[in-house]
């Protein structure tokens, strides 16, 4: 999500500017349009995406649903969400398979969009599904596209058909039309064709992709679109609809540092859907494309069903429940912590979690600066120890933290910090799991937690008195103190005094009759 950024910094200041309002006038609802305008611009969506995107949430702020609201700021960021959501696409569109296997998908895009390591992720994901695919190297433009194309198959565990060496040799339409038919006799239920990337506009290489779809009569054709090239996004993407037409769009680099607006567009200039959304070179960094989460994460309101879903993914259930109970029994040792890092590793970058929840736009610094490699330290100083010292923290003297340090690279200090932090967090974590409140490191108890400690504290504080330099002033501050003292309530548990403070009968049944039992 870094390549909009900056698109949803300008709109999250916009909507805080707006929530301090109680009401919104006209000039109101006209300056934040103007302000989502100069950021839609700013991010290279399309022009004529932005004109309409504006006066719809124009118009539909000024209506009956924001005036006659609660919370008109709230309202208005619901227009918003929602209008960015329908130029995304509205509903998610899920990839079409053929009533008759194999399915056909065919790819294309401009060369250097990322449709090679697409095809990859491609497989890989539908293999996790159940699925068997077969990738058909039919770039034999490239250099070396063949080559790159049976890497990421292997990476992907997925099988590959390449007849041609490529580098400019073999016929690509009858490397495709035998791919498909290839993939018939020998089960496969899926075909991902690689075609050509075009450097730009190629009358001829569009002829080609054209010839490919005519010979192969693909299931689904995916447009790969780089999210960085800019307002190029929206001509080349109409390039494509008119030579080659395609059934969806895949939209990868998303984890890319440039503005990426104009990827917005594709959907609403070109009517079709983006089906999926590519974030990273990891042969797991794809995911479906959910228009209304995508927007969520374009406004700072998160993406906690995607995160939800990742960890359903990669997590056990059933190991997930013998964690609780070592927590609950007090067996949780450095052992099922480093499994623990282990399975969150899995679900990939933390950076790219933490980006999911609610809010994390406004500590967009911290997840700069957040280190990754943290874990995999972590995952060293743990994997020098003995199977006795995981499991029991406790045997560590100092030799043993001093070749423990040795072992991972690390310093004694950080076997110390490590420890520490182990049995601060074992600590938080059983007392949650015995269903109590967590004493917070650097924070202090959690209120109601340790009950008696505050007052012990304002005891002590009261019996010190005053320590003005003036002895007339000390002696009324010290009287005013022990008046105040005498006066108060002693209390009880829910904040009562004594028995002058006792509820009286009237009391009692004013409270019977609230409850309904009167």
């Amino acid at each position: 999500m870094a390549t909009f950024g900056t698109l949803s910094d300008r709109l999250t200041e916009t909507f805080r500017n707006l929530r301090t309002k109680g009401k919104l006038s006209p000039a109101d609802v006209d300056g934040t349009v103007r302000e989502i305008r100069r950021a839609l611009l700013d991010a290279d969506v399309a022009l004529v995406v932005v004109k309409d995107f504006t006066s719809r949430v124009r118009e539909r702020a000024l209506g009956d649903e924001v005036s006659k609201a609660l919370n008109p700021a709230q309202q208005v960021v619901q227009i918003v969400n929602e209008e960015l959501v329908a130029i995304l696409g509205g509903q998610q569109r899920r990839l079409e398979f053929a009533k008759t296997p194999p399915t056909v998908i065919m790819l294309a895009g401009l060369q250097g969009s990322g449709k090679t390591t697409f095809a990859g992720k491609l497989a890989r994901m539908l293999k996790k599904d159940g699925h068997t695919p077969l990738l058909v190297a039919a770039d034999l433009q490239r250099p070396n596209a063949v080559n790159q194309l049976q890497v990421v198959a292997e990476r992907a565990g997925a099988a590959i058909f390449a007849p041609q060496p490529g580098n400019g040799v073999g016929d690509p339409v009858r490397v495709s039309k035998e791919g498909v038919e290839y993939a018939r006799q020998k089960q496969y239920d899926t075909v991902i064709i690689d075609t050509a990337g075009r450097l730009g506009v190629d009358a001829e290489l569009m002829k080609q992709a054209a010839d490919i779809r005519k010979a192969t009569n693909p299931d689904e054709v995916l447009f790969v679109i780089d999210a960085m090239i800019g307002q190029d996004a929206v001509s080349t993407a109409k390039a494509f609809q008119d030579g080659v037409d395609f059934t969806g769009v895949v939209l990868s680099k998303l984890d890319g540092d440039a503005r990426g607006g104009a990827a917005l567009s594709v959907a609403s200039v070109t009517g079709r859907p983006i089906i999926f959304a590519s974030n990273g070179e990891g042969l797991d960094d794809v995911e479906a494309f959910h228009p209304d989460r995508m927007a969520s994460r374009i406004l700072d309101l998160g993406d906690i069903l995607t995160l939800i879903e990742q960890a359903q993914q990669t997590f056990d259930e059933a190991e997930a429940m013998k964690v609780a109970e070592k927590l609950a029994s007090e067996t949780f040792t450095l052992e099922d912590f480093l499994e623990q890092m282990q399975q969150m590793k899995k679900m990939g970058s933390m950076k790219k979690m933490l980006g999911m929840l609610p809010g994390m736009g406004g500590m967009k610094d911290q997840l700069d600066n957040f280190d990754e490699r943290e874990i995999d330290r972590t995952e060293a100083i743990i994997r020098s120890m003995t199977v006795v010292e995981r499991r029991n923290p406790k045997v560590l003297n100092g030799s043993r933290r001093l070749r423990i340090a040795r072992g991972s690279g690390m310093t004694v200090t950080d076997v110390n910090q490590l420890v520490q932090r182990f049995d601060q967090a074992a600590k938080m974590m059983k007392t949650v799991a015995k269903g109590g409140m967590p004493n917070i490191p650097g924070m202090g108890p959690v209120p109601g937690s340790r009950p008696g400690a505050s007052a012990k504290r304002g005891k002590q504080q009261k019996a010190k008195g005053s320590r003005s330099g003036n002895p007339a002033k000390r002696a009324a501050e010290n009287a005013g103190i022990a008046a105040s003292a005498s006066a108060s309530p002693t209390g009880t548990g829910f904040g009562l005094g004594g028995k002058s403070a006792a509820p009286s009968e009237a009391d009692l049944a004013e409270l019977q009759k609230m409850l309904g039992k009167g």
